[in-house]
């Protein structure tokens, strides 16, 4: 401008064009160097959610100290006799390993594969319950009949059948969407499915698997925008339906009756056995724990410690910061899926963002009634921990399950970038 002036005065009126020409030519030269200067940069956001995915592998390296912990002392009994001390942390360590090569593989299907796949998997998962069923084929264990021996492990169909349905459920809510409202169309053909495999669960007994897979399956139903009414009346169905199972089965009966008086001298030996020794074992641990390896408890006097009561010997190792760490986590796992699952469907991915959802369900379900159950909160059912139990079929579907919600985070952010699937 200062330039422009001087043109002004010097020159007059006559210098007033050429002092513009001038002036727009250094303003378009300064405007170029501006742009040039600034150097295309990636985006800053993630390829992948590493934080969810980090929370994941904590709680699995938790679940492998805590499995040798706890187990570390059953070969002293008769019935580990013929194990080394380290039996369960070598089958615990090729059971990650195994689960998260088939995460992987699992991580590298797409969405849409899943949702034509969907139907298909929980036929499968139908039959291997009704093969375990069969005499000669399925294996049974402290008297419940749950497992397909296939070599150098066993098999549960029932942990097949919890992602089975998260998937059948989302499948079947984006298809039948237009019937939701409706009994026949809408309700009866999944219900009926739930109530099937409901059956075969009941049959083994393996109540606390039909419990998760019921929440599941209601859960997405309530998603995916259920008639209010047809919800209300298969809620009333479903809490009727647990509670005359529970009146006329004798031993679920006697597991009530000690849930809500564990110290009676009826129950304490007895049905209330694992309950009063779990909360021994929390009331033990105090605040800060007995520091690892120092449990009591987990010498033979809590039963299932590695699978089913881990988080009692958490509790009692590690105390009240320990287990509150490990809800916490829980806690956020849970929350990222749902958020993940509400980030597909504002993207129109309707079955991607049900499936992240049930995936939550899942994982918060269960982890809450295997909580609820060591914290004396809810009866005891035979619900491992997610993640952080013994157990090879398990911690296969949790990985599965994961891989497929980090696969969906990744669908998402690919199309937030402005890319196609």
């Amino acid at each position: 401008m200062i330039q422009f002036f001087k043109r002004f005065s010097a020159n007059g009126i006559s210098g007033v064009k050429g002092g513009i020409k001038e002036g727009f030519e250094d303003f378009r030269l300064g405007l170029r160097d501006a742009t040039t200067v600034v150097r295309p940069t990636r985006s800053r956001m993630m390829e992948y959610d590493q934080p969810l995915l980090w929370a994941v592998l904590i709680l699995v390296t938790l679940g492998l100290v805590m499995v040798y912990s706890a187990s570390i002392a059953l070969p002293d009994g008769p019935k580990y006799a013929k194990y080394s001390n380290s039996h369960f942390l070598v089958r615990h360590g090729i059971s990650i390993a195994i689960a998260f090569t088939v995460g992987i593989f699992a991580f590298k299907v797409p969405l849409k594969v899943w949702d034509r796949l969907a139907p298909a998997i929980f036929a499968l998962a139908f039959i291997m319950l009704i093969f375990v069923l069969i005499p000669g084929v399925g294996k049974g264990v402290n008297g419940a009949k749950r497992w397909i021996p296939m070599g150098i492990t066993n098999f549960q169909p029932s942990e097949l059948m919890k992602l089975a349905v998260v998937l059948f459920a989302a499948w079947y809510t984006v298809q039948r969407q237009e019937y939701l409202h409706t009994l026949v169309k809408g309700l009866l053909p999944m219900g009926a499915a739930v109530i099937a495999v409901g059956v075969l669960l009941l049959w083994q007994p393996d109540m606390g698997a039909f419990m998760v897979i019921a929440v599941i399956a209601m859960g997405l139903l309530f998603l995916g925008g259920i008639n209010a009414k047809l919800f209300g009346a298969l809620t009333v169905l479903a809490i009727g339906s647990f509670a005359s199972i529970i009146i006329f089965s004798e031993f679920r009966r006697q597991r009530i009756f000690a849930y809500l008086d564990p110290w009676n001298e009826e129950f304490a030996a007895g049905k209330a056995y694992q309950l009063t020794h779990s909360l021994m074992a929390f009331g033990r641990g105090e605040w800060f724990g007995v520091g690892l390896g120092g449990s009591i408890e987990k010498l033979h006097y809590l039963p299932e410690a590695h699978t089913d009561f881990i988080l009692a010997v958490i509790g009692e190792e590690l105390g009240f910061v320990g287990v509150a760490v490990v809800i916490a986590i829980f806690y956020w796992i849970v929350r990222r899926a749902f958020l993940i699952g509400r980030t597909a469907l504002q993207l129109d991915r309707s079955f991607a963002g049900l499936v992240a959802k049930g995936i939550a369900i899942w994982i918060g379900w269960q982890a809450f009634i295997n909580m609820g159950v060591n914290l004396g909160i809810l009866p005891t059912k035979g619900l491992t921990l997610p993640f952080v139990s013994f157990g090879g079929s398990g911690l296969m579907m949790n990985a599965v399950a994961v891989a497929i919600l980090l696969k969906i985070d990744v669908e998402n952010r690919v199309l937030m970038r402005g890319g196609k699937l």
